[in-house]
C-alpha cells in the first residue's frame, strides 16, 4: 500500500468529489495546539473551557466538597510541579465548531481525517456519537483509544512510509440522522477498479428483512459504483461504505485503504486477493448462527476465530481432552 492510497480515503480528499452523494458535512482544519491536546496523556484528564458555557455532561451532579479538594491554598507547601495546569480553551476553534452545529441542524456526528471516535461513544450522555456542542466532541475525541490511529499511527502500513502520521489534522462534522438503520449499512471491495465484493457492515445481528432484499441491494449498490464511484476514485483498490435509503437512493459513507487496517467483515482478506466471478459476491449474516462477536473488543482476535488451529480451537481441544481425562478416571 502507497501513502498517496491511504491520502485519498482522508475525508477533507474525497468529500468534494462526492458531497452531492453523501452526508451532508463541515470540515475545520484542527490547530496543533488542539492536535496536542488529544495526545497530551501526561496529566490529569481535562476538558476545555467552554467560551459558550456549554457543558459536555450537563446532567452531571456537581459536588462543591470534591471541587475543593482540587483547590490549591496560597499557603500551599506543595511543589509548583503539582500545581493544576492552567485552564485549556480553543475559543476560535469552539465559535467555528458551534456555527457549524448550527448549519447542520443542532447535532452532528464528529470524526477525523479518517476515523471516528466510536469506542467511546458510551462516555457521552446519550450513549452515542451524536454531538451539540463543542465540548461534547472533545470529551469523545479525548476520550478514544482508537483515534490514535489517526493521530500516530496512519502510514504504518504503507511501503513508502516518511512520517507516521500527516503534517495536518482536520475535524469533520457530520449532519446527525436518528433515523438511520444499521442494517443498510454496508461495506464494498472494489480491487483492480471493478467492484467484487459488499459485506453487512453490522455483522453482530441478524437481520431477517435483509435476507429478502439481498439480491435488489446488490444490484442498487452495483449502480451507484458504476455511475458515481468509479471513474471518480482514483485509487485501484480501496473500499468505500454506503448507506442505502428506504427509497433504494446510495450515500457514500466512507473510504478506505485497501487492507491495512480495513476490517473484511464478512470476507477474509486472503479471500478478496482472489480472483471472484464477474457477478458482485454479497454476504449478510444469512441466519442468527452467523452472527458475529463484535470488532470492538479487546480480546485478541485469535480468540474470536474458531477455524481449525486458531485459538479458541486449541482452547476447546483442551477443555475436551481434560473432560475425557476426568471422566476416564472417575
Amino acid at each position: 500500500m502507497k501513502e498517496e492510497e491511504v491520502n485519498r480515503c482522508q475525508i477533507q480528499e474525497w468529500y468534494p468529489k462526492f458531497k452531492f452523494v453523501s452526508i451532508k458535512t463541515l470540515i475545520h482544519e484542527l490547530p496543533q495546539s488542539f492536535v496536542d491536546y488529544l495526545l497530551d496523556n501526561s496529566g490529569p484528564f481535562l476538558l476545555p473551557i467552554s467560551v459558550t458555557n456549554d457543558d459536555a455532561l450537563p446532567n452531571r451532579i456537581h459536588n462543591p466538597d470534591e471541587e475543593e479538594d482540587y483547590q490549591v491554598l496560597e499557603n500551599s507547601d506543595d511543589d509548583e510541579s503539582e500545581q493544576p495546569p492552567p485552564p485549556l480553551s480553543f475559543p476560535e476553534l469552539e465559535l467555528a465548531v458551534k456555527a457549524s452545529i448550527e448549519i447542520l441542524g443542532g447535532a452532528v456526528f464528529p470524526k477525523l481525517n479518517w476515523s471516528a471516535p466510536k469506542d467511546s461513544s458510551w462516555i457521552s450522555t446519550t450513549g452515542t456519537l451524536k454531538c451539540t456542542s463543542f465540548v461534547e466532541i472533545a470529551l469523545l475525541l479525548r476520550s478514544s483509544d482508537s483515534l490514535f490511529h489517526d493521530l500516530c499511527h496512519a502510514y504504518d502500513s504503507c511501503t513508502d512510509k516518511v512520517s507516521p502520521r500527516p503534517p495536518l489534522f482536520f475535524l469533520a462534522l457530520r449532519k446527525w440522522y436518528q433515523s438511520l438503520r444499521p442494517d443498510m449499512e454496508f461495506r464494498c471491495f472494489v480491487k483492480n477498479q471493478n467492484l467484487i465484493g459488499i459485506s453487512q457492515r453490522e455483522v453482530t445481528t441478524f437481520y431477517p428483512a435483509l435476507v429478502e432484499k439481498k439480491g435488489d441491494i446488490r444490484s442498487v449498490i452495483w449502480r451507484f459504483f458504476v455511475e458515481n464511484v468509479r471513474d471518480r476514485f482514483e485509487s485501484k483498490n480501496y473500499t468505500f461504505d454506503v448507506y442505502v435509503t428506504r427509497d433504494e437512493k446510495v450515500k457514500v459513507v466512507d473510504f478506505n485503504p485497501w487492507c491495512g487496517f480495513t476490517l473484511p467483515l464478512m470476507f477474509t482478506w486472503e479471500e478478496l486477493e482472489q480472483n471472484f466471478g464477474e457477478e458482485v459476491e454479497m454476504r449478510i449474516v444469512e441466519s442468527r448462527r452467523e452472527v458475529r462477536p463484535g470488532l470492538k473488543t479487546a480480546v485478541p482476535y485469535d480468540y474470536l476465530d474458531t477455524s481449525p488451529g486458531s485459538g479458541w480451537d486449541q482452547f476447546l481441544r483442551n477443555a475436551r481432552q481434560s473432560r475425557s481425562s476426568s471422566e476416564a478416571g472417575a
